[in-house]
C-alpha cells in the first residue's frame, strides 16, 4: 500500500483485509487530499484456506460508493479480477437482495476502519 499511486477513473483497484479483497472502480481521485472515490464492485472472501479454489464473490454493484484514503488501495491485477467480473456478470440474473451486500460492505469497511487507523486521521 505504499508507492506512488496514479489511479485513473474507470481503473480497477484492490483493497484487502483479512481474508477479504474489496474490488472497487475509481470515479476520481482528489489529489489534494490524497483520497479516491470509488464504486465497489465485488468483494472476494477467503473460504478457509485455499485460495483460489474456495472463495465467495459478492456483487457490489448496487451499493454505496467509498471515499477512501489513497494509501489504503492497489492497482488491481488484470489476471486476478477478468475471471472474476465474469463470474459477476453471470450472476445478474441471480441478483441477491441489497440488504445482504450493503451488510457484507458495512462490516468489511468496519474491519479495514479496525486494521488501518491511522490511515483516516
Amino acid at each position: 500500500m505504499d508507492g506512488v499511486l496514479n489511479f485513473k477513473p474507470g481503473q480497477i483497484v484492490s483493497l484487502e483485509c483479512g481474508d477479504a479483497c474489496l474490488h472497487s472502480e475509481v470515479i476520481q481521485v482528489v489529489e489534494a487530499r490524497q483520497i479516491c472515490w470509488v464504486r465497489p464492485l465485488m468483494l472476494v472472501g477467503l473460504v478457509s484456506q485455499q485460495w483460489p479454489e474456495k472463495y465467495t464473490l459478492s456483487d457490489l454493484r448496487d451499493g454505496a460508493d467509498l471515499l477512501w484514503p489513497l494509501s489504503l488501495f492497489r492497482a488491481a491485477l488484470d489476471t486476478e479480477v477478468i475471471s472474476l467480473l465474469t463470474q459477476l456478470q453471470s450472476m445478474d440474473s441471480d441478483r441477491k437482495d441489497s440488504t445482504i451486500a450493503s451488510r457484507q460492505l458495512r462490516d468489511f469497511v468496519d474491519r479495514v476502519w479496525a486494521a488501518f487507523p491511522s490511515a483516516f486521521n
